[in-house]
C-alpha cells in the first residue's frame, strides 16, 4: 500500500521506502516507483445482472412488503459473490443466497421459513419506523447504524443534487473492488456529462485517512481506465471518456471533515484534483450542498 500511494505524491517529495525483514533482521531499500501488491478487479456487469435476474421473484416479493416506500429497499451484488444484498436505507437486513433468503441484522441471521414472510415484514416495519429521517429517537441503533450506506442511498436518489455535472445514468458502488475489502468509507464511481470519471468518497464522520483512502481508489480507477477495462466489463456503455485522470470528490457533512484532510491534500500530485463537498448536517432528509472547496 505504501509503494502504491507513492505514485500519488507530488513530485520532488523525496520519499524513500525501506522494508524491514524480521526473519533475518535486514533492511532493504525499495524503489518507490514500483507498484505494491494491492489488487483490484471488476465484476462483469453481465454477471451482476444475471444474479439480480435470478433473484427477481424474491426482490419483488420483499419490496411488496413495504408498498408505501419500496424505493427504500435497495439491492446489490457484493463483489466476488453471486448473492444479493437487501438494504433498507443502506442497512443490510437480508441476503439472497442460492435461492434462499437469510434475514436479520448484523450476526443475527436466520433462514426465512418457506413462504412465511411475517417475521421479515415485522423487521421491515421496525426499520421503517426507526430508520427514518423523521424518527424521534436519533440515538436508536437502527437510526445510527451504517451512516455511510444511508448517505449513499440518499445521493443515489438523485446524484445531480450533489453536482449537476453528473450523469445520473451511470453511478456505481465498489467498482473496482479492492482486495482489502471494506475500508470504512463508501466508494462511488460516476461520470460527468462530458465524460470525465469522478471518484466519490463518502464519510459521515471525521476520518483522518479520508484523502489517502481516496488516493487508493483513484489509483485503481485510473489504472482500469487506462487499460480500457470499464468498457470491456460492461460499465459506462456509450460514454466517450475524456483522457484526463479521474476527479476526486470527498463528501461528508460540512462539520465532519478532519482538519488534517486539507493538509494531506497539499502533498498529492497535481494530476489528482481533489474537491471537498460539505453537506448539510440534516443530510438524511435530502442532499443539500453547503460548500465546495
Amino acid at each position: 500500500m505504501t509503494l502504491e500511494r507513492a505514485h500519488a505524491l507530488r513530485p520532488g517529495m523525496g520519499l524513500e521506502v525501506y522494508e524491514f525483514s524480521e526473519r533475518d533482521w535486514r533492511v532493504r531499500f525499495k524503489e518507490a516507483s514500483s507498484h505494491g501488491n494491492v489488487e483490484s478487479w471488476l465484476t462483469p456487469r453481465k454477471e451482476i445482472e444475471l444474479t439480480l435476474a435470478a433473484a427477481r421473484n424474491e426482490i419483488d416479493q420483499i419490496r411488496s412488503l413495504l408498498p408505501n416506500e419500496p424505493e427504500a429497499i435497495e439491492t446489490s451484488v457484493p463483489p466476488a459473490t453471486r448473492e444479493v444484498s437487501f438494504r433498507f436505507r443502506g442497512l443490510e437486513f437480508a441476503r439472497w443466497i442460492d435461492g434462499r433468503i437469510h434475514f436479520g441484522l448484523g450476526d443475527d441471521r436466520r433462514l426465512l421459513p418457506g413462504g412465511d414472510l411475517k417475521q421479515l415484514k415485522a423487521l421491515l416495519r421496525e426499520l421503517s419506523l426507526k430508520r427514518s429521517s423523521l424518527a424521534s429517537d436519533t440515538h436508536d441503533p437502527l437510526y445510527r447504524g451504517a451512516p455511510e450506506r444511508w448517505l449513499e442511498s440518499v445521493i443515489r436518489t438523485d446524484p445531480t443534487r450533489l453536482d449537476a455535472r453528473l450523469d445520473p445514468r451511470y453511478f456505481y458502488s465498489q467498482v473496482p473492488a479492492l482486495a482489502a475489502g471494506e475500508r470504512g468509507v463508501i466508494d462511488l464511481l460516476g461520470v460527468t456529462r462530458q465524460g470525465r470519471l469522478v471518484v466519490i468518497e463518502l464519510k459521515a464522520s471525521e476520518d483522518l485517512h479520508l484523502p489517502l483512502q481516496a488516493v487508493d481508489y483513484w489509483l485503481r480507477v485510473r489504472r482500469h481506465l487506462v487499460e480500457g477495462d470499464f468498457r470491456s466489463y460492461g460499465y459506462f456503455q456509450g460514454v466517450e471518456f475524456q483522457p484526463d485522470p479521474p476527479l476526486v470528490w470527498l463528501v461528508a457533512p460540512s462539520l465532519r471533515f478532519h482538519p488534517a484532510n486539507e493538509v494531506v491534500a497539499r502533498y498529492l500530485t497535481p494530476d489528482l484534483q481533489v474537491s471537498r463537498i460539505g453537506l448539510s448536517e440534516s443530510w438524511r432528509r435530502g442532499v443539500r450542498v453547503i460548500f465546495r472547496q
